[in-house]
């Protein structure tokens, strides 16, 4: 193919990021909505450093944009600026790293700055313990929401069924009626992560408290299980904002709350421990939390220190003589003393 076919084949970025979204990650990879606008963020915030950075508008980009130095300069401005986390570094990382692989294959003659880019290694970070509430600071929370209002029931049954469930604060918001389901043992369909499905038993205090909400508000299958006062779907920011409130109350009552961050993933990690320390398999609570592998839970074990005490006075220490050292030497002696 001569170079005037070459250049004719070529897309230019515009087009190319038009095809990853639509062809790829629609049509051929059927990507979940949530990767799609997780990709689609990433790209927003790329193309706006950019034109901020450089005075280029985002439809004047081209592939060779997208190379190693201008990636790294994007990246250090999400941690120095933005103040983002180096796990969402990555994330931003692994986008791009995404589309840059499609551009590959559509774009042969950019392979060089491609494959410079896609050299740019996942930053590492330090794995903090998994953090939890107590039974007190969970009940003093759950307790927290004014039940006389339409809001406050709404947030005491929402939060209630976070406990119990142990969902993601995406899984809450994408509850529908539907998905509760009365019976004997009265269960919640929760979809996750990568589109798979879990059905989670749920307490009796629980069933009696989305029994009695649901007499509250439009009981459509289809309709949000929590939704707003305008009966629109709660966003993970409205989530938060309402835990923000029903805290600023629990702190009143329970003093090692005052000085807690609680976020709603916070409740997440508070049932896995809560299951744990009842004896609950670890398996078992993998699957509660829809976890991919087991593996992923094991940094509860790790953070459950009564497990490790009741794990090390099961251990008897062997019987060891302890002797003073002695030194032959004078000069031996003398730095002893020092």
């Amino acid at each position: 193919m001569d170079s005037t076919k070459l250049k004719t084949a070529r897309k230019d970025f515009p087009s190319l990021l038009e095809s990853y979204f639509c062809d790829y990650l629609v049509k051929q990879r059927n990507a979940s909505p949530e990767t799609i606008c997780s990709y689609r963020d990433t790209f927003r915030l790329f193309l706006q450093f950019r034109q901020k950075r450089f005075r280029k508008a985002p439809s004047s980009i081209t592939l060779a944009d997208l190379d190693a130095p201008h990636i790294l300069a994007f990246l250090d401005t999400l941690e120095t600026q933005r103040h983002c986390s180096i796990r969402t570094r990555n994330i931003r990382l692994a986008a791009l790293r995404s589309f840059l692989h499609y551009a590959a294959l559509q774009d042969p003659t950019a392979l060089g700055s491609i494959n410079r880019a896609l050299a740019i290694p996942v930053k590492r970070f330090d794995r903090a313990q998994v953090s939890y509430l107590s039974r007190e600071e969970i009940t003093a929370l759950l307790n927290a929401p004014n039940r006389s209002t339409w809001s406050g029931d709404r947030d005491g049954v929402m939060f209630a069924t976070m406990y119990n469930t142990g969902a993601r604060v995406s899984e809450i918001t994408k509850l529908n009626i539907e998905d509760l389901q009365f019976g004997p043992t009265t269960t919640l369909r929760i979809r996750g992560k990568g589109r798979k499905e879990r059905v989670i038993p749920l307490w009796k205090s629980t069933k009696r408290q989305l029994r009695d909400w649901l007499r509250l508000i439009d009981s459509h299958p289809g309709h949000p299980l929590f939704p707003s006062r305008r009966g629109e779907r709660l966003t993970r920011a409205g989530v938060r904002s309402r835990l923000n409130a029903a805290l600023a109350v629990a702190r009143l009552s329970c003093v090692t709350l005052q000085h807690r961050q609680v976020s709603p993933h916070l409740l997440r990690h508070t049932t896995a421990m809560h299951l744990l320390q009842s004896g609950i398999d670890i398996t078992v609570i993998a699957l509660w939390l829809g976890h991919e592998s087991p593996v992923t839970t094991h940094g509860y074990l790790e953070a459950d220190l009564a497990m490790k005490k009741r794990a090390i006075d099961k251990i008897k220490m062997p019987g060891v003589t302890r002797r003073k050292f002695k030194p032959k030497d004078r000069l031996l002696a003398f730095l002893e003393t020092l």
